[in-house]
């Protein structure tokens, strides 16, 4: 029983693919001698890999998906992934590979399309928790626009639908330009709506958190490179097709599981807080201005600063895990005031607490030379020392160590 129990906690993120690739030829045994072949184990392969991250999106605690964004995300998801599984099972029932190259391409347009859609969808929705009518219908508009081409040329001669025909190439060529231009569209939203995440995250908390949205990045140029590949793949087979397949199936496999993981991470929690704070600071700011048109003036900006400086001088910036809103508390100035200081200076409040820290850290260092990283780290505030000699190689061009040196 205990090994049962063991066996069901699985994860995706530690399957292998060796295992996997192992388990699948032996179920092909069982099928007919002229069904066994590399492609057919590949397709088979793509098939049960879909089902299992569709099933890991399905049964998400009810407590990751609970919020809106992250409930519309999911089932996006799940669209995708199965989109892609029914594209490789139609392929191995069917056997387009076999009768020729453009016509396996004809179906991956047609649903490839869909599915990079939805994907693309699910990600704008956990960055932002909703979606502009242009995110929407404008991967709508692009697979309508390629089956529609699809269409047309399928019936230009009068032929059987899945003919190879020069018509049906150009179809291909075209539709795989319109889906390149659909996901060339939601790389740039999706990237401009990741560095805002980056943003709100400086703005809130005392050490570098963009870090965490590491996975977010790699995904959206994964999904951007799959793109760019497909007008170059139509009508090319063997080796070159077979390592575009593995990158294609890394690529979903990473962005699934790491969309997995971020949901039942306190990550998306911290980021949740994050927004909240900036949507009420913007709420705050909004406010002051319609009570007051000197809200923002000249003598409430120095009002910021000789809080600073007092609020500093008493140490208050070498606490660690501290947040906007509560150094702004201390401060004893709202925080809208302190955000709006701080857009001035160009500064981001995790650079400027940090640099504040990375101060006081050299004080330290001349002061007490013999103190280890860990106890500087400590005393000025950082989260760990491996953080702060990462912030003081950055400040400074120079490790603790090689600054003590040269003192």
């Amino acid at each position: 029983m205990k090994n049962t129990a063991i066996m069901c906690k699985f994860s995706l993120k530690g399957v292998d693919f060796v295992q996997i690739s192992t388990l699948f030829r032996k179920f092909l045994v069982l099928l007919p001698p002229n069904n066994i072949n590399e492609m057919k184990l590949f397709q088979f392969t793509a098939i049960v890999i879909m089902v299992l991250l569709a099933m890991k999106l399905l049964i998400l605690p009810r407590r990751a998906v609970s919020s809106y964004a992250a409930s519309r995300s999911r089932w996006l998801m799940v669209g995708g992934t199965g989109l892609l599984g029914t594209q490789f099972l139609l392929q191995y029932m069917l056997g387009l590979r076999e009768l020729g190259v453009t016509q396996a391409a004809m179906l991956n347009l047609s649903l490839f399309v869909p599915s990079s859609w939805m994907m693309s969808l699910a990600v704008l929705f956990i960055q932002k928790g909703r979606i502009t009518k242009i995110d929407k219908y404008i991967g709508l508009m692009a697979w309508a626009v390629v089956l529609v081409l699809l269409f047309v040329a399928a019936i230009t001669d009068n032929r059987p639908l899945l003919s190879d025909t020069p018509e049906l190439r150009w179809a291909e060529i075209a539709g795989s330009s319109c889906y390149l231009a659909m996901q060339g569209y939601y790389t740039w939203r999706q990237m401009i709506n990741l560095r805002g995440m980056r943003q709100t995250l400086a703005n809130y908390y005392d050490s570098d958190m963009g870090s965490m949205l590491n996975w977010m990045q790699i995904s959206i140029i994964t999904l951007g490179i799959m793109a760019m590949m497909v007008p170059l793949l139509i009508f090319i087979s063997g080796p070159v097709l077979a390592l575009f397949g593995l990158l294609f199936f890394v690529g979903i496999f990473y962005l699934v599981d790491s969309f997995c993981l971020y949901t039942v991470s306190t990550t998306a929690a911290q980021m949740t807080e994050a927004e909240q704070n900036e949507q009420e600071v913007e709420m705050e700011e909004v406010s002051e201005e319609g009570n007051n048109s000197n809200a923002i003036s000249d003598d409430n900006l120095q009002r910021v600063e000789q809080a600073v400086k007092k609020w500093t001088a008493e140490g208050g910036h070498l606490r660690n895990g501290l947040k906007l809103p509560n150094a702004a508390e201390e401060m004893q100035i709202p925080r809208y005031l302190l955000s709006v200081w701080l857009k001035q200076s160009g500064r981001h409040y995790s650079e400027w607490i940090n640099d504040l820290r990375i101060e006081e850290a050299k004080h330290t260092m001349n002061e007490h030379p013999d103190w280890s990283n860990e106890a500087i780290a400590q005393h000025c505030g950082f989260s760990d020392r491996c953080y702060f000699q990462k912030r003081f190689k950055e400040s400074t061009g120079m490790t603790p160590a090689q600054f003590i040196a040269n003192k």
